[in-house]
């Protein structure tokens, strides 16, 4: 037999096994393409990474792990959390496949304990931690709990640099991410941190690009992160240069990373930046505050072509442009920042990016700055993909939460549903029209009998793309601290070609 028949038959198998079936059917002999389309099947397993969450000794950490209910998904499965070596232990210590050093902390050789259990899908489960040596976890959920898994990361500093409320959806394994909206400026602190989940070490180039074009450095070329670990990098060890804007470019050559950077600044707090959409020609930034008093955008095309973009925000009564900032100018291969000060003057809003003219690739985020003087916080807000057809957010508190929905095109219907709470509750649902061209800050829906925080899942039930995200205030109310994040599609259903068996392979 041949070995194109071979490999064949080996393909048609394999993909068998993936789906969990093969239609069988004989060919008709018409040519025509008869197979069925696609199917749309739950993942069977997610891996998720949450980078450490501070070097501050006053640092409270909440984790949040929640999986929603998918029709379809196996009715078996787990989820846990495991600790991430550092790198400065340089992975010497032999580990298991789930990330755990022989199923031990690697400190006083005791079974280790996760800082948060998952439940079954449906209820959320929480933990908490306490001070500046709490690693970086390496999750993994497989069979019923994989679709749509999501763990919150939310960190409470009460004083210093980066004080304030700090956020972070732990995110998924990935070999390219883009950070604009970073700085290694006089007041700011900034680390890119680097998570290794897999067996073999993760070889990684870090890209640091300002106002001038690329920042020269040799620092953060080839830098490996060993199995199972977790490494962070000082933004100003990479290069000396001083920049109020930066977009940092993370590529892996080999293996895969989750990556985030972490912002911190003497004066406005801090918060976690995660990657913003990957580079396209129209972006939308979700749910901008409505009381900032300070939004910075900060662009940059990595292409060899310059952009212009027309600037809008979707505001609750309609796409409106910005006084003075109608447009941006955005040179290749250059990072542009632009003040936009209040530009949403007490509404909802989310910032709207198309091209002028012709259609370059471009990533973007906005720093948002709440309060003034002595309490003023900061956040980002990344470029974000659409919620899709379902995006889950964790650990919201009653009356500490705000639901931003953005339309940018066509008018559109979702669904929220808020699960129970952590300690108790009962699930509630709520469907929201959001107008064309419109951002709307909805009265989310909370549970009955609400005990300890809840997961939100949102789901597009008609119409266009609709953008969203997630306002999280603190509990200082001396400090207007806060945190942002984007709601984007949580990929918990997957696309599987149906399969046709041929004999007819056989004869060739």
């Amino acid at each position: 037999m041949k070995r194109t028949t071979l490999s064949l038959i080996a393909c048609a198998t394999a993909l068998a096994a993936v789906t969990g079936f093969a239609a069988v059917s004989a060919p008709d002999g018409s040519g025509t393409d008869t197979a069925a389309p696609a199917a749309r099947l739950p993942v069977e397993r997610t891996s998720l990474l949450c980078p450490a969450p501070s070097t501050s000794d006053l640092a409270e950490t909440a984790y949040t792990s929640f999986t929603p209910v998918t029709k379809g998904a196996d009715e078996k499965g787990d989820a846990q959390l495991t600790t991430a070596e550092t790198a400065a232990d340089g992975g010497k210590d032999e580990k298991d496949d789930k990330g755990g050093k022989d199923g031990k902390d690697g400190k006083d050789g005791k079974d280790e304990k996760p800082v948060v259990q998952p439940k079954a899908p449906g209820t959320p489960a929480a933990g908490e931690t306490t001070g500046a040596d709490t690693p970086a976890l390496i999750g993994t959920a497989e069979g019923g709990t994989a679709p749509g898994w999501t763990v919150q990361q939310t960190t409470e500093v009460a004083a210093g640099t980066g004080r304030g409320l700090q956020g972070v959806n732990c995110t998924a394994p990935d070999t390219e991410f883009w950070f604009p909206g970073a700085s290694t400026a006089t007041s700011r602190t900034d680390y890119v941190h680097l998570t290794n989940p897999d067996d073999s070490a993760a070889v990684v180039d870090i890209e640091l690009y300002g106002k001038d074009g690329a920042l020269k450095s040799t620092v953060g070329e080839g830098v490996t992160v060993p199995p199972h670990t977790s490494e962070s990098l000082l933004l100003s060890t990479l290069s000396e240069v001083k920049e109020t804007d930066l977009t940092v470019h993370v590529g892996v050559r080999s293996g895969r990373v989750g990556a985030a950077v972490q912002a911190l600044d003497d004066k406005t707090g801090g918060d976690w930046l995660t990657a913003a959409a990957d580079p396209a020609s129209e972006l939308v930034l979700p749910g901008i505050p409505k009381d900032a008093t300070a939004v910075r955008l900060v662009l940059f095309t990595p292409g060899g072509t310059d952009a212009d973009l027309k600037v809008r925000l979707a505001s609750p009564s309609g796409l409106i442009t910005p006084a003075g900032h109608e447009t941006v100018h955005v040179k290749a291969g250059m990072t542009t920042g632009v003040d936009l000060g209040e530009v949403t003057r007490g509404e909802a809003g989310s910032l709207v990016l198309t091209p002028t003219d012709g259609a370059v690739p471009v990533v973007a985020a906005v720093r948002v700055v709440r309060g003034k003087g002595d309490e003023q916080e900061s956040a980002f807000v990344p470029a974000s993909d659409p919620v899709g057809a379902r995006a889950t957010v964790a650990d919201n508190r009653a009356k500490s939460t705000t639901l931003a929905l953005s339309a940018p095109g066509e008018a559109a219907q979702v669904k929220v549903t808020a699960s129970a709470g952590t300690e108790g509750g009962t699930p509630a649902t709520k469907t929201y029209t959001i107008k064309a061209g419109t951002t709307q800050n909805v009265d989310a829906p909370v549970p009955a009998g609400l005990k300890g925080s809840y997961a939100l899942t949102v789901e597009t039930v008609s119409g266009g793309p609709v953008h969203a995200s997630r306002i999280l205030t603190g509990s200082d109310d001396d400090v207007a601290a806060f945190t942002v994040q984007t709601l984007p599609d949580d990929r918990g259903m997957v696309s599987v070609p149906n399969a046709d068996e041929d004999l007819t392979v056989l004869q060739k």
